[in-house]
């Protein structure tokens, strides 16, 4: 019964993202002001000599500033909390390395709030590289951490150890990260129990069993636009499995849901994505690369039929896949799994090593697949996945759903867009002579404390972007008539003291108006 009443609910969440001018929560993007009270000073010759002592004194506001040296690991920070208006933030002094070497965990952060770790270095820990937890208390969760410009590299451990260890997180951005050189049995991001994530810009190489790992009831975590060398077993683990002490919530029905993975480059690994436990996953315009055994897995290791959904109901779309070698198979089906319930579609597929290749082994079918022709990359073995204007990809993918308006680079998909994650004919100031809006997304929709305002302009243009409540009432103005250049625009809209309720983002230029609706839980 607990089964059939999930399937039902995730069967009417896609009904709603379907048919709505809004979709589900997607990551959130924080309203946050991190704007220092006081800076603390930290290394040889200030006025603190570690991390801990000056964490100790830190109040909301507030930025400890680590000089240049090496610091040693070990450390464990708990309740360090700013607050939704001043965050606390632990970086670099500007243009200074600061390396935090060795420990079990570098640091472990247990029940931080309101935390920005930006331009930090952490190696050779031998157990995980740095922890983020919750501390046991699935209730309150920790929430809101910004990871920023760190690298998380070379662990000194080979087996179930990570480089980043992230246990019952909500409300978190890893931004513009190396994660490089893990344990031979670990994860280079492992999550258990996350929610309302975002990795976005990310270098991962050299991990041994998965770059990234969502498990124990992760849901609604947006994976876009980074790039995976040799990512280990799986380069992405959609799901896992989770002992049931450990899940959060301890209700979940599944390892892992909603999870969004977009605009990625994956390069090599055994397999480039498994979906394991996993339902309501979309893995969509990415570009796949000579993936050793498998492309992806369809999976289900947390069995029990009367809490577990299995895996299903999941998205393969818009992918290049490009292969060097014969598989025994494209697709690694294990039991209590339902492939029957995955919707492929718009893939390019090729194969080098078989010219008369008749297609890949997948559980259904593929509409308007492009099969065995070359997608013409300008020079993979210089990891250049850029693609002509003639490539058999360019303009032969689906319409992206919501949230996938952006390519590798950052370059808006035409309309149609190509497959994979770069886009052959990107959106750009240059390309037309008038200028016109290039779907207008909002997201997170609903949201809670921000949402991001996202749209590209084909040419410098004057814009007014207005936010009204559902009676037509002018309630914020964002920007009046202004200058703004051609490319893509991103703004913030912090929701402040507003209430509750429905909201209407408006954006007029010369050549007309939009509107999107923008629900504030």
């Amino acid at each position: 019964m607990v089964k059939k009443l999930a399937r039902f609910g995730w069967a009417m969440k896609r009904l709603l993202r379907n048919n709505a001018n809004f979709f589900l929560p997607v990551f959130l993007f924080f309203g946050c002001s991190i704007s220092a009270q006081n800076t603390l000073h930290v290394g040889t010759g200030h006025s603190y000599a570690n991390l801990t002592s000056a964490a100790n004194n830190a109040a909301p506001g507030d930025t400890i500033l680590l000089h240049a040296g090496t610091y040693p690991g070990g450390l464990h920070i708990t309740n360090l909390q700013g607050t939704a208006g001043a965050w606390i933030t632990i970086r670099n002094a500007p243009g200074e390395t600061v390396l935090f070497e060795g420990g079990g965990n570098a640091i472990q952060f247990t029940d931080p709030a309101w935390l920005h770790l930006r331009g930090l270095i952490f190696q050779h820990q031998t157990g995980n590289g740095l922890n983020t937890d919750d501390g046991g208390t699935y209730t309150t969760p920790a929430h809101d951490i910004i990871f920023e410009d760190c690298t998380f590299r070379n662990i000194s451990a080979t087996g179930n150890n990570d480089l980043l260890k992230l246990s019952g997180l909500d409300h978190f951005q890893i931004l513009r990260c190396t994660i490089q050189n893990g344990a031979a049995g670990g994860s280079g991001i492992d999550m258990v129990g996350c929610h309302h994530g975002l990795i976005r810009a990310c270098y991962f190489e050299n991990l041994g069993s998965n770059a990234i790992q969502t498990k124990g009831g992760c849901a609604d975590i947006q994976i876009e636009r980074n790039f995976f060398r040799n990512g280990g077993q799986r380069t992405l683990n959609l799901g896992g499995s989770t002992g049931l002490a450990f899940f959060r919530p301890d209700t979940a029905h599944f390892e892992a849901a909603d999870i969004r993975v977009f605009s990625n480059i994956i390069v090599g690994s055994w397999a480039a994505v498994a979906y394991v436990g996993a339902v309501n996953v979309r893995v969509e315009n990415n570009t796949i690369y000579n993936p050793q055994n498998w492309v992806l897995r369809i999976l289900q290791e947390t069995v029990d039929p009367d809490r577990f959904l299995e895996c299903g109901d999941n998205t393969f779309r818009n992918n290049i896949v490009h292969l060097d070698h014969n598989l025994n198979t494209e697709t690694n089906i294990g039991p209590n799994t339902r492939p029957e319930t995955f919707v492929f579609s718009n893939n390019l597929w090729f194969n080098t090593a078989l010219p008369n290749w008749s297609g890949p082994d997948i559980p259904t079918a593929d509409p308007n697949m492009v099969l065995n022709q070359n997608p013409l990359f300008a020079n993979p073995a210089a990891d250049d996945f850029h693609l002509p204007a003639g490539s058999p990809a360019a303009g032969a993918g689906a319409p992206p759903p919501a949230g996938t308006a952006f390519d590798y680079y950052g370059a808006g998909f035409a309309v149609p867009p190509s497959i994979g994650a770069i886009e052959a004919n990107p959106v750009s100031g240059t390309a037309a002579p008038t200028a016109r809006l290039e779907g207008m997304t909002v997201f997170p929709n609903p949201c809670h404390r921000a949402t991001i305002l996202r749209f590209v302009l084909s040419k410098a243009e004057p814009i007014t972007l207005s936010v009204f409540d559902r009676d037509g009432r002018l309630v914020r103005r964002l920007l009046n008539h202004e200058l703004r250049p051609a490319g893509v625009q991103e703004f913030q809209f912090e929701r402040a003291d507003l209430p509750a309720g429905m909201y209407f983002i408006q954006q007029k230029t010369s050549v007309g108006t939009e509107t999107k609706r923008l629900l504030i839980l």
